[in-house]
């Protein structure tokens, strides 16, 4: 345990112990290089003694440090010392997502999507990079001060899984997948059932599955179905509910297969919460129960592991039951068959050896000409060439493409592009336009589309007056409709109203300054006719782009001006003295980083002059008394540093006053030589000194 005021590697001072797991204990530490708050996780004793576990922890830190998001908490440093190993890590001020949870009790709908949407954000980032967590928990989710969500602790719980079960390990067993409960293949569909289960908690604030040993609770999440959360959260959605059903399935395959899978459904539950559109695999068991087997069931007991036999891994992702497995090992081992199977056998192979000798003089027939059919082998050749042609064509068109944009083309030239992917143009409407006559004005489907070869792309152009061919007789029999305008509209109402009118609702998304977010920015095909069941295509806005504040504090004024000009804001400076950060180093920044702010937000930086070097000027005024019979006086006033700042001859009255001002020392002294007359008894004058030698203080001007 590091005490208070330890330093390591000469540059992190310990603060003070801010938590402790089964592996590690954390620490609140001072970075005196960048004048920052860090956290400082610490392997414990038992695991920093452990060569392998440590070369494994090591390499996924190290691995793990290369993650720079919004969403998590970054690595800083990995470093050893003095048998201790350590991670430096960001220091985020807030509390776990556990504790939250244990304030409020049940979170909102919108406040549980929320957050999920971050941590699968964080998540999704290490997928990205081959990085798994493992260790999905509340415990390792923090809500900052400001309310944004960091995940911590990616590469860790890898380094531990990958070992011996350890109790921190078996202390995450609430969130742990099936495939993690029997120490099977874990991937990125692991953590997703982890994410699933924190979901659950978020909206119930319970967990699906508890027990009185993490043994009971593993077995759990391996066989039993868990409540519904709608039976806990009575207002919750019916897209979140499914949202975490599919999360949580038992079978990995059933569940999302990528994170980012996940996020779009969490995205569109955030739009639209009770529509039900999540799609969950049927089972392929005919909905069987999982056992496990009795082998598997002890070493989850004893070890927290399977067996060691591959088959044992498979049992659990498919029905399986150990009698009927062993009831085939008896049989595999009978040495002979039945009479009756033994005839039926024979025959069987007889059978097969007949149809492969008549195919194999078929086939030699054929080559040498034996076998002639007239005029209808021929047909059939032609037959099957076609067939052949016609197979090709299909997969052909098939393939999908990209469909080129030729907005702003003139109608020859855009034709020309399109019939090279291999589609057909059709104008639909030519449009009075400043543009030059036969420019395509409008497209449908819109350039950057997917579509098969063969489609038609309907165009509208620029002409000289209002034309609509789809009235036309050619299309006579097409049933046109028209296209109502929604733009401007909120999405919700522009898809209800172009569904009410026959239309298939095709949307991309695009940032817009000038429009809400939400609201309609374009559709393609614009007024109009069109024929009913065609798809009208709308431009959603996702209002002012926006963009994430990076952290610059510590950083040097040019670098802090890049990053922030790199991620589309815009910075002001300012500077101050400091007397912990050195001079050209970033001392903070006005927005906190992580934070999402519209683009060209104004970020100022406060940057570092160094100490500020304090010049005081002093002052000095002070009356002496004279001596009996002094008459006048030779004076000096001299500072510390050796200066005279004032010096004379005075005639005297009674007393002498001295002073001098814009002195560069605090304190000095002043000597003083009094002329004394004295009259002795006959009447003569005799003259005589006296000096005398005060030590001063000055005062501040």
């Amino acid at each position: 345990m590091l005490t208070v005021g330890t330093y390591l590697a000469d540059r992190y001072e310990i603060v003070s112990k801010i938590g402790a797991g089964g592996m590690s204990d954390v620490y609140k530490a001072k970075d005196h290089v960048l004048g920052r708050f860090v956290a400082i996780k610490v392997l414990k004793p038992e695991f920093s003694e452990d060569r392998g576990f440590v070369a494994k922890f090591r390499t996924e830190a190290q691995s793990a440090a290369g993650l720079e998001h919004p969403n998590i908490v970054n690595i800083y440093d990995v470093g050893s010392e003095e048998g201790l190993h350590y991670i430096v890590m960001e220091y985020v001020e807030g509390i776990t997502l556990k504790t939250y949870i244990e304030k409020k009790g049940q979170l909102s709908f919108k406040e549980a999507v929320s957050i999920a949407i971050q941590v699968a954000r964080g998540i999704e980032a290490a997928h990205n990079k081959q990085i798994i967590h493992r260790d999905i928990k509340p415990q390792n989710i923090m809500i900052s001060t400001e309310g944004k969500v960091k995940v911590m602790d990616f590469g860790i719980a890898r380094a531990a899984s990958s070992n011996t079960v350890s109790s921190d390990v078996m202390g995450s067993v609430h969130y742990s997948s099936p495939e993690q409960a029997r120490n099977g293949f874990v991937d990125g569909r692991s953590d997703i059932y982890s994410l699933g289960i924190v979901m659950y908690e978020m909206v119930t604030g319970r967990v699906p599955f508890d027990g009185d040993t993490t043994v009971a609770v593993a077995i759990q999440h391996l066989q039993e179905e868990m409540t519904p959360p709608s039976v806990y959260a009575k207002n919750l959605p019916i897209s979140m509910e499914k949202i975490i059903l599919k999360c949580t399935q038992k079978n990995a395959d059933r569940r999302y297969q990528t994170i980012g899978d996940l996020l779009a459904d969490l995205r569109r539950s955030l739009v639209h919460p009770d529509e039900d559109f999540v799609v969950i695999a049927p089972l392929v068991d005919n909905g069987k129960t999982k056992v496990i087997s009795g082998e598997e069931l002890k070493q989850i007991k004893e070890h927290g592991v399977e067996p060691k036999e591959d088959r044992h891994a498979s049992k659990l992702e498919s029905s399986y039951d150990p009698d009927e497995d062993e009831d085939d090992e008896d049989e595999d081992e009978n040495e002979g068959l039945s009479p009756k199977m033994d005839k039926a056998m024979t025959i069987m192979g007889i059978v097969v050896f007949v149809v492969i000798l008549a195919v194999i003089i078929y086939l030699v027939g054929s080559f040498f000409g034996l076998f002639r059919f007239g005029s209808n082998s021929s047909k059939n050749t032609e037959t099957q060439t076609q067939t052949q042609t016609q197979t090709q064509t299909q997969t052909e068109s098939e393939q999908p493409v990209m469909v080129q944009n030729v907005c702003g083309k003139l109608q020859e030239e855009a034709q020309s592009e399109l019939e090279a992917q291999g589609l057909y143009m059709f104008v639909i409407q030519e449009q009075k336009s400043d543009q030059p006559e036969g420019t395509v004005l409008n497209q449908d489907p819109v350039g950057g589309s997917e579509v098969s070869a063969g489609t038609t792309i309907n165009v509208i152009v620029a002409g000289t007056e209002n034309v609509d061919f789809t009235d036309s007789e050619s299309q006579s029999e097409q049933n046109d409709v028209p296209v109502p305008n929604v733009v401007g509209k909120l999405e919700k109402d522009a898809s209800s109203t172009l569904s009410a009118a026959g239309f298939k609702v095709s949307k991309t998304y695009k940032y817009d300054d000038s429009v809400d977010a939400g609201k309609v920015v374009s559709q393609s095909p614009r007024g109009g006719n069109a024929q009913e069941g065609s798809t009208v295509t709308i431009v959603i806005s996702q209002g002012k782009k926006s963009s994430t504040v990076p952290s610059v504090q510590g950083h040097s004024k040019k670098d802090a001006q890049a990053a922030l000009q790199k991620a589309g804001l815009k910075v002001a400076v300012k500077e101050e003295y400091s007397d912990s950060v050195k001079a050209g180093q970033v001392i903070s920044q006005s927005v906190a980083s992580g934070k999402i702010v519209p683009a060209d937000t104004t970020v100022t930086i406060t940057v570092s002059k160094g100490p500020e070097e304090i010049n005081y000027s002093y002052k000095f005024s002070k009356s002496y008394a004279a001596p009996e019979g002094a008459v006048s006086a030779t004076y000096t006033l001299t500072g510390s540093d050796g200066t005279t700042y004032a010096s004379g001859t005075s005639d005297v009255d009674g007393s002498l006053t001295i002073g001098a001002s814009d002195m560069a020392c605090e304190s000095g002294k002043v000597t003083i030589t009094w002329s004394i007359e004295e009259i002795d008894d006959e009447g003569l004058s005799d003259t005589s000194t006296k000096t005398e030698t005060h030590s001063v203080s000055f005062s501040k001007q």
